[in-house]
């Protein structure tokens, strides 16, 4: 595990990077609404990838001056262009540590989605985990990376919000509905049926 920092678009980010022996791939981390690269659910997600033999790279999509006026206005964390245009420079940072694949949490997934549509060449999966990918817009039809979308039973607006972006996502895509978990995964054993269904998807893909 390595602290780094990433030079994006005239702001530096913090990053952790991990890289299990003679990795298969790297996943590049968005987070959600208000979260960072510590994320406990995004670093247990991560843990289970480590198992499988597939490096992270967890980033803060926001300096810590945007993240305080994220905190009074919620503002930022809904502004995809900006986040996927840091998901996109992330990418191209971690291009040379092999296939890559992006994960994203809540509006996070759709900064994941856009980093698939610009860059086909490098990102070869996409993760959802209780995302909003109905954001990402028209970077929906361009995203070439099968797509994995994670939804929970008890999160039914994100369910439908999922359900019309799969209608619109023209890779190959699939939508797995974990039951009895809701938005966070905070139930026991969802947010780890969410780690299992990630892992099995970038290692298949990646």
């Amino acid at each position: 595990m390595t602290d780094v920092r990433l030079e994006l678009g005239g702001v530096s980010l913090g990053g952790t990077l991990t890289l299990p022996d003679n990795p298969r791939g790297l996943v590049v981390f968005a987070h959600g609404s208000g979260s960072s690269r510590f994320s406990p659910r995004n670093g247990q997600v991560a843990d289970t990838l480590h198992v499988g033999g597939v490096g992270t790279l967890l980033m803060d999509l926001l300096t810590e001056d945007e993240e305080q006026v994220d905190l009074r206005t919620r503002e930022l964390r809904f502004d995809i262009a900006l986040l996927g245009e840091r998901v996109v420079g992330a990418v191209d940072w971690a291009a040379g540590y092999g296939p890559l694949g992006t994960f994203g949490a809540s509006t996070g997934a759709a900064a994941a989605l856009v980093a698939a549509a610009e860059r086909p060449e490098l990102v070869r999966a996409v993760v959802s985990r209780g995302g909003r990918p109905d954001l990402a817009g028209e970077a929906l039809r361009r995203v070439q990376a099968p797509t994995l979308l994670i939804v929970g039973g008890n999160d039914p607006l994100v369910l439908d919000l999922n359900r019309q972006a799969l209608g619109r996502l023209e890779a190959e895509t699939r939508l797995e509905v974990v039951p009895g978990a809701s938005h966070l995964f905070e139930e026991a054993g969802t947010l780890g049926r969410v780690a299992e269904l990630a892992s099995d998807w970038f290692v298949e893909w990646l």
